[in-house]
C-alpha cells in the first residue's frame, strides 16, 4: 500500500495528511483552496480541489489510490463512504455520520471492501478499548466520557468548535441512545447532566449523547453509555436556545421567505465558535469498563488528557481523532485488517496485536491513555 487520498482538509483532515505523508504518498482533497493552502509548506503532500459532494468528482479523486481516508463533516460522510465502497476502495472514516453504517455492509462485502467507520477519539478509541477488554472478560458496564474544549473560557459560550461545527449542533438535538440493565433507553440530547472531576482541569459537565452507535449492535453488554463533556453551565444555556426553536430544521416564514432556524443559528454561532490562530484546546476522554475477569470483579479506567501541540500548531482534537485514524491506516498497510464489510473500531480492538499497535502508535505521538486497574 502506497497511495492514500484524504477527503477533507479541515483541522483534523490536515493533521491526518501530515502524519500519513511521513510514510505514504498522500493527496489531500477539499473544495476550499484556503484549507489546501495550509498544506503548501508540506511539499510532499499533493493537493486537489474538488467538490466531494459530487459523486463523479469524488470517484475521480480516489481512482488511483490504495486507501481512502474520510475526514468530511458528518452530513457528507455516509454518501462519501458509500461511493468509496462502490469504487472498490478500502476506507477509514472519521465523520461519525448519523446513518446506520451497517446498511452498507452487504455492499462492502460485494465489493470486497473494508470500511472502518467512527475511527476517531469518541466514538473511536472508546470502542477499540472496549473491544479489547470484551475479549478478555465478561463486561457488565461501559461508560465513555469525551470532549474537546478551549483552554480559555470566554463568555458567553466557553466553547470553540474543534471539529465540524454542524456536527456539534447534532449533539444538542439528536436523541441519545444507551443501554441500561439490558434495555435500550432513548433520552433527549442534553439529558441527565452530571458534574465529574477531571484532572488537571477540574469540574466538567457531562450529558447523554448518541455516541454508542455501532456498539448498540455489536456488543451484548447490559450497561453502556456515552457522554459529552463541556464546562459547567453549558446544558442550561443550550437548552434555552433549543427550546426557543433555534435548532429546528423545520422552515418558518421570515418576511415572506422560508428559513430554517438552524441555518440562521449556524451562521451566527460558527464565527463565534471558530478557534482563533494559535488558540489552544485540549481533549479529555475517560473510559470506564467493569466486569468479571478470571472469576474476579475488575474495573479498568482509561484517562486521556491531551493538549494543543505548540510545536506543530496542531489542535488536540486533530491529534486525538486524527492519529487514531492514521494508526488504523498503518494497520491496513501491515495487512492487519482482515474483516470485510463494515468494520467498526471495536472489531479492531478485539485483536490484541492491533490494540497494542494503536495504543503504542498514539503514545509515540504524545496521545497517552493512562490506565488504572481496580
Amino acid at each position: 500500500m502506497k497511495k492514500i487520498v484524504v477527503l477533507g482538509a479541515g483541522l483534523v483532515g490536515k493533521a491526518i495528511a501530515i502524519d500519513l505523508a511521513k510514510s505514504f504518498d498522500v493527496t489531500s482533497v477539499d473544495i476550499y483552496t484556503s484549507n489546501l493552502e495550509k498544506l503548501q509548506k508540506y511539499k510532499h503532500i499533493k493537493t486537489l480541489v474538488a467538490d466531494l459532494s459530487e459523486k463523479e468528482e469524488l470517484l475521480d479523486a480516489i481512482k488511483d489510490c490504495d486507501l481512502v481516508i474520510g475526514a468530511l463533516p458528518g452530513f457528507m460522510g455516509y454518501e462519501a463512504v458509500k461511493n468509496t465502497i462502490m469504487a472498490g476502495k478500502n476506507i477509514v472514516d472519521i465523520s461519525s455520520f448519523r446513518e446506520d453504517p451497517f446498511e452498507l455492509d452487504s455492499l462492502a462485502k460485494e465489493n470486497n471492501v473494508t470500511a472502518v467507520v467512527d475511527a476517531g477519539a469518541a466514538p473511536g478509541m472508546g470502542n477499540i478499548i472496549l473491544g479489547y477488554h470484551n475479549e478478555k472478560m465478561q463486561v457488565n458496564s461501559y461508560k465513555c466520557y469525551g470532549g474537546g474544549l478551549p483552554y480559555k473560557r470566554e463568555w458567553p459560550f466557553e466553547y470553540k468548535a474543534v471539529f465540524s461545527p454542524i456536527d456539534v449542533l447534532e449533539e444538542y438535538i439528536r436523541p441519545a441512545r444507551y443501554v441500561l440493565n439490558g434495555d435500550l433507553v432513548v433520552r433527549e440530547a442534553l439529558s441527565e447532566a452530571e458534574i465529574e472531576h477531571f484532572e488537571p482541569i477540574g469540574s466538567l459537565e457531562a450529558w447523554n449523547t448518541d455516541g454508542l452507535k455501532t456498539l448498540l449492535k455489536t456488543m451484548k453488554i447490559p450497561n453502556m453509555i456515552e457522554k459529552t463533556l463541556r464546562y459547567p453551565g453549558t446544558v442550561k444555556y443550550i437548552k434555552v436556545l433549543r427550546e426557543m426553536g433555534l435548532f429546528s430544521k423545520d422552515q418558518i416564514l421570515v418576511s415572506g421567505k422560508p428559513v430554517r432556524p438552524i441555518d440562521v443559528t449556524s451562521k451566527l454561532l460558527f464565527p463565534v465558535w471558530e478557534l482563533k490562530k494559535d488558540e489552544e484546546d485540549y481533549t479529555m476522554v475517560r473510559v470506564i469498563i467493569k466486569g468479571k475477569e478470571n472469576g474476579e470483579q475488575k474495573k479498568y479506567t482509561y484517562n486521556l488528557y491531551d493538549k494543543f501541540d505548540k510545536k506543530t500548531n496542531t489542535t488536540s482534537m486533530a491529534r486525538t481523532a486524527g492519529y487514531t485514524c492514521t494508526a488504523i491506516a498503518h494497520l491496513f498497510a501491515k495487512g492487519m485488517v482482515n474483516h470485510k464489510g463494515i468494520c467498526p473500531p471495536e472489531f479492531l480492538g478485539a485483536n490484541e496485536k492491533s490494540f497494542e499497535f494503536i495504543m503504542n502508535y498514539l503514545k509515540d505521538r504524545g496521545v497517552d491513555y493512562k490506565l488504572t486497574k481496580e
